[in-house]
Formats: C-alpha cells, sequence, structure tokens
C-alpha cells in the first residue's frame, strides 16, 4: 500500500527532527492548512517544506524497492524539491524506481511521507506521471486541494492512462513512511509488498475481506483503491519468511535512514 486505503482521513502534518550527522532540518512550519480565505502567501508559508535526501541515499532506498535481481537495470528519478523529480540514472528494463514524498490522495502536504516504489512500463503514463507530476505541482505552489483536483481531472480525462496491459509496481522495501493499519495513522512501517494493477477492481470483486484492525487478514490478496477508482491496486504482502529475509538483507539501509531522520527508525517490533 502506498498512502492511502480504505476510509482514509487527513491528518495534520508531524516532522521528526533529523540527527546532527546531516545538520539541522531547518525551520519548517507547523499546523493544519490553512482555509480557504488565507491568502495564497500565508497558505504556502504554512506548508512544511521537503528537504532532498543525500543522494546516494535516496538512491538506495528508491532501489531497495525493487527485488535485488531488478535494480542494476532499473532507472532511478531523485527529488529536487524545488522543481520536481529529475532522472538521476537511465534503466534499461523499463522499470523506474523513486521515493514518493507527497500523497494527493491525503488532500494535504506533510514532509514526513517517504514511500519507495518501482513502477513497471505498463504503469509509466499513468501512476508514475501523477506521483512525477504532484512533485512538480507543489514545487510550482499549488495547494493540496489544487493538486488533489488535477489529478482527479487527469484520470477522469485520460491524461493519466491505466496500464494496458497486466504489470505490477514494486514495494519490498524494508522501510516505509505513509498511512497504515490498523488507524491509517501516519507510521513508520516494514510491509514489503507487490501491488498489481487493478483497475476499477473491487474487494466484491475478487471475494476478498481486508479487515485493517486484523492484520492477518491483509495476508490474504485484496484491493486498496488509491484516491481513484483507476488508480486501484491487488495488494500482495510477503509472507514472514520473505520480510525477515528483506530486513536482514537491508539492514545497512534501515540504519542509515533511521541516522538521516529519526521518523525513519523502524519500531522495534518490526524487525
Amino acid at each position: 500500500m502506498r498512502a492511502k486505503s480504505l476510509n482514509r482521513r487527513t491528518r495534520t502534518a508531524t516532522h521528526g527532527r533529523r540527527r546532527p550527522i546531516f545538520g539541522l532540518a531547518g525551520l519548517l512550519a507547523v499546523g493544519a492548512l490553512t482555509c480557504a480565505v488565507t491568502s495564497p502567501a500565508h497558505a504556502r508559508d504554512s506548508i512544511p517544506p521537503l528537504d532532498a535526501m543525500p543522494a546516494d541515499l535516496e538512491t538506495r532506498y528508491a532501489l531497495s524497492a525493487a527485488p535485488p535481481a531488478l535494480r542494476e537495470a532499473a532507472a532511478v528519478y531523485l527529488l529536487d524539491p524545488g522543481r520536481g523529480y529529475r532522472l538521476a540514472r537511465p534503466g534499461s528494463s523499463g522499470v523506474a524506481c523513486l521515493v514518493e514524498r507527497t500523497a494527493w490522495e491525503l488532500g494535504d502536504f506533510r514532509d514526513d511521507i517517504y514511500i519507495p516504489l518501482c513502477y513497471d512500463a505498463a504503469g509509466a503514463q499513468g501512476h508514475l506521471k501523477a506521483i512525477m507530476d504532484v512533485a512538480r505541482m507543489r514545487a510550482e505552489g499549488l495547494s493540496p486541494s489544487q493538486v488533489k483536483a488535477r489529478v482527479e481531472a487527469s484520470w477522469a480525462d485520460g491524461t493519466y492512462r491505466t496500464p494496458d496491459r497486466p504489470g505490477l509496481s514494486y514495494m519490498v522495501s524494508p522501510v516505509m513512511r505513509t498511512v497504515g493499519p490498523p488507524d491509517l495513522s501516519v507510521q513508520t512501517m516494514a510491509m514489503p509488498h507487490l501491488m498489481f494493477y487493478a483497475a476499477h477492481v473491487t474487494n466484491a470483486d475478487i471475494a476478498a475481506a481486508p479487515d485493517l484492525a486484523n492484520f492477518a487478514s491483509l495476508m490474504n490478496p485484496f484491493v486498496d483503491r488509491q484516491g481513484h477508482d483507476a488508480q486501484s491496486y491487488m495488494i500482495v504482502l510477503t509472507g514472514a519468511a520473505e520480510k525477515a529475509a528483506i530486513l536482514a538483507g537491508e539492514s545497512a539501509l534501515i540504519a542509515d535512514l533511521c541516522a538521516y531522520r529519526d521518523v525513519l527508525c523502524l519500531p522495534h517490533t518490526a524487525h
């Protein structure tokens, strides 16, 4: 799951302290989004800015979303918070990886969303394009509500296209920070999984009965609608043994992410 899921609720941004080895975080605005009568300049000042991750760390983090055998041939996009994503490393397989920092479905801009994911070529003209456009629009100063409206319109008018063949997004990274079970609060978690494109498919269509309060129910495939019917996925979580192997194999990345920023430290129960 990326950010989003059953009956999501918008939440106010919270910010973690970056550790001294990477310097001070700077002054971050705190508080809920301003109302419509607030001036655009003041509204933008109230939105927490994004900081660029160290390029090597962001590259490793983005690639961790893909199985190791796919990483060498994958393209990598890095985020320039002032402009959007840029191609940092070309690929040859059609797989493209990045760390999503803005979840448009939440209708809110936070500075503590980190979602590493890799799309295959089938998802490039819809799912991946939407993520890149959101980053650009945020950098240009559009409000969360404006970004959300434009993305929804782009799915509706066909600017973003659903994949024309089966495919998937890889999300087997050992760490992500977004909303998650059981209460859909923003949290740091280890939940490696695969997301198969399932536009306009519902849980009823596959007789799935996911219960966010019962994690065992999520070990069966289920559908996650992420902001729009066209942006729905069939989610398949890795098994316990596979998850343990991912965490062990990525122990250095887990430690480096935690050293970079407190909010990326996994809770001990995740290990």
